[in-house]
């Protein structure tokens, strides 16, 4: 079985919990670096930028906060090329309240934050799971070791609600991916 907790949640309460399982931190501040590439804070570099053919992204996060539209900001496509893990949120004390995410780079239509999560996230996350080798090859181990003994994803959010406005927790995702359920 896959859990999700926090990653603030206290060691001993883990080992309390879930006395038998193999507790990963899949966060961008993982002490793992063979952990951390399951962030989408992580620099892959060559994502595909949904609807926009010919742009890549370094990762998965400069792409859902690029392609952000704010009331005094419109997409920042300097952020596709962000490969430090760092400064990549765009935050509305700055550019005002969020419109919506583009739909590309080009693109007219601004989605609102469901149909973003569901047509740049998710797909953005998932394209990574199955084409990046290295990411593609520790999942397939992590399932593997899952047939085995429990494992805790440890990530900063743990919302596993699709329709909620709260940030999703990528490690449900990846729970969603090894299980087979990922959403479409």
């Amino acid at each position: 079985m896959i859990y999700i907790k926090g990653r603030r949640t206290k060691k001993e309460t883990l080992e309390k919990k879930f006395p038998n399982a193999k507790v990963l931190d899949i966060t961008s501040r993982s002490k793992y670096k063979r952990l951390r590439i399951l962030s989408p804070f992580y620099p892959h570099g060559n994502i595909p930028v949904p609807f926009t053919e010919g742009i890549t992204a370094t990762c998965v996060e400069a792409i859902w906060q690029g392609l952000k539209v704010f009331k005094n900001a419109d997409v920042d496509v300097s952020l596709f090329k962000n490969d430090s893990m760092r400064h990549l949120k765009r935050h509305v004390k700055k550019y005002g309240r969020v419109l919506g995410h583009r739909k590309g780079v080009y693109g007219k239509e601004l989605l609102d934050y469901y149909h973003a999560r569901m047509l740049i996230y998710l797909p953005t996350y998932k394209w990574v799971l199955d084409n990046v080798r290295e990411v593609h090859e520790l999942v397939e181990k992590i399932k593997e070791l899952s047939k085995k003994q429990d494992i805790v994803f440890l990530d900063y959010n743990t919302n596993e609600d699709l329709n909620s406005k709260k940030a999703l927790s990528h490690a449900a995702l990846l729970k969603k991916y090894i299980e087979g359920n990922y959403p479409e």
